[in-house]
């Protein structure tokens, strides 16, 4: 369980997620100097995110279009479609995770909401990054350094607000959100791929 709290001398006001992803922070206490740490690296944080999500969302489109046409040409050699179907998938998963880590990052209206939002997506991008290590080595790269980013404003953060988070709980809601967006793009491929037997093939 997260449990919040507030130190007396700090008076948070709100954190603005802008149209050009920029953040707003105000806060008059001791703290005001690690506070304005925060704000160039949430921005630099939503920098990388929409990077990676336009890339995957480039490469996504292209591997529906290719398999598109594999599957017309394979018809009746089904195995040869199923590793690009495969990566496909790999692909969505990745960029549906990262769509709903980049709601929950801009959900984060305040300063006090960040120790609460954000330690789930750490776990979550970490486990995004692995699975793009082949796939998009620079894209892979990019989620690594961002889990750090990540995590080192959730350390500042909580010690500005005083707020105190669970890691393992953390995991375990990492873990119920990507199983969440698992069971979407597995519903997703089979609908778009109604003949193969795809599912079954590579068993998760």
């Amino acid at each position: 369980m997260i449990i919040m709290g507030h130190s007396p001398q700090i008076q948070i006001s709100s954190i603005l997620f802008g149209m050009k992803g920029q953040y707003d922070m105000c806060i008059t206490s001791a703290n005001i100097s690690q506070t304005r740490t925060i704000v160039p690296r949430l921005d630099y944080s939503s920098s990388l995110i929409s990077d990676v999500i336009r890339v995957l969302k480039k490469k996504r489109n292209e591997l529906k279009k290719s398999n598109k046409t594999l599957v017309v040409e394979t018809e009746d050699e089904e195995q040869t479609c199923y590793k690009s179907i495969d990566v496909e998938r790999t692909v969505s998963f990745c960029l549906e995770g990262l769509c709903c880590i980049q709601k929950r990052m801009n959900s984060a209206s305040r300063i006090d909401l960040i120790p609460k939002v954000f330690p789930s997506m750490v776990p979550m991008i970490r486990t995004i990054s692995a699975q793009l290590v082949e796939i998009s080595p620079e894209s892979s790269r990019k989620l690594s350094e961002l889990s750090v980013h990540l995590g080192s404003i959730v350390l500042d953060s909580a010690s500005i607000t005083k707020a105190h988070f669970d890691f393992s709980q953390s995991n375990v809601e990492s873990s119920t959100l990507l199983d969440e967006v698992k069971l979407m793009v597995d519903s997703k491929i089979s609908k778009q791929y109604p003949h193969l037997d795809f599912l079954s093939s590579f068993g998760n």
